[in-house]
């Protein structure tokens, strides 16, 4: 099967590498263009163009796809089996969906039609799901709502963060991918539509999904912490500057703290949260300092009785 692979991030490295061991023919790599990244600024590439390079892949790196007849041209030229599409973080056009006779098929980590959108690892968790996936599936114009092809469950593990279980569907999605197409290839699935009224949504995250909101509970607060890991992560105000939560967990013991009240009781910090739950704070890390212990916090700054975060 002839493919041509469209992909950027990290997450989509294991599926090209999986790919090209199980020997399949990708004759290009589409990826988005280097970036400067980091204090320096210094241009670099995506980590799937770093992965194909080091696979002997041919490579290209549009910055529009949608009306480049360049590109277009490229593609038709190669004419192939099936489009992979795998976190390549742009719309695909019309004219790519209708190009190969075995559509674009796309690896998405969840178990749709639950978390369409750009962000379902970090949403299934700060939702408190316990149970994730992977699904391909045929793309078509809409918001991951094409038909299912393949779908694979994955347990969310207590203390799983995005960062820690993203890993794991990337290599769940890279197998479950080259089962889809060997079945494709021998006419042994049947591409299935999604129930549209159980979709739900897993928008792009914003900086302000960070911010907690104390009249949550303290599972519900600690479930977004683990979600929004590495960003936004989870944050308050405190004296006027950001305290971001590094750790922390649901305490089991009612409390009668208001929502974001502090209180201090041997060395360990807690912060009052909805329906009378606590959420006990193990590391923070005061706007513009290093992290630090709960103790280390409490030694420094003495948050006094009653003292709020907001």
């Amino acid at each position: 099967m002839k493919l041509v692979f469209c992909g950027t991030p990290l997450f989509a490295v294991p599926t090209l590498e999986r790919l090209a061991a199980a020997g399949f023919d990708i004759q290009l790599v589409v990826t988005q263009p280097d970036r400067p990244q980091g204090r320096g600024m210094e241009l670099t590439s995506p980590p799937v163009k770093q992965t194909a390079l080091k696979l002997g892949l041919s490579v290209t790196q549009p910055e529009k796809i949608k009306k480049n007849e360049e590109f277009q041209a490229q593609l038709k030229t190669l004419n192939p089996d099936a489009i992979i599409v795998v976190g390549y973080g742009r719309i695909v056009p019309p004219w790519m969906l209708t190009l190969p006779p075995y559509g674009n098929i796309n690896v998405h980590a969840s178990l749709l039609p639950k978390y369409r959108g750009a962000a379902p690892i970090q949403w299934s968790i700060a939702e408190g799901e316990t149970v994730t996936g992977v699904t391909t599936m045929l793309l078509n114009e809409g918001l991951d709502t094409g038909d299912v092809l393949l779908q694979k469950e994955m347990a969310i593990r207590p203390e799983d963060t995005a960062v820690t279980l993203a890993p794991r569907l990337a290599e769940l999605g890279a197998d479950l991918l080259v089962e889809t197409l060997r079945g494709l290839e021998q006419k042994q699935i049947t591409a299935a539509p999604q129930d549209h009224s159980q979709a739900t949504l897993a928008p792009i995250l914003k900086k302000e999904d960070g911010q907690v909101d104390f009249s949550r509970t303290a599972t519900e607060i600690h479930n977004r912490l683990r979600g929004f890991q590495p960003w936004p992560g989870a944050y308050a105000r405190f004296r006027g500057k950001n305290l971001k939560f590094i750790s922390a967990r649901p305490e089991d013991t009612p409390s009668n703290l208001n929502p974001g009240e502090l209180r201090v009781g041997d060395e360990k910090l807690f912060a009052g949260c909805g329906n009378r739950t606590v959420l006990q704070l193990l590391q923070v890390q005061p706007e513009g300092k290093k992290i630090m212990t709960a103790r280390e916090f409490i030694n420094g700054y003495h948050p006094a009785a009653g003292e709020r975060l907001g």
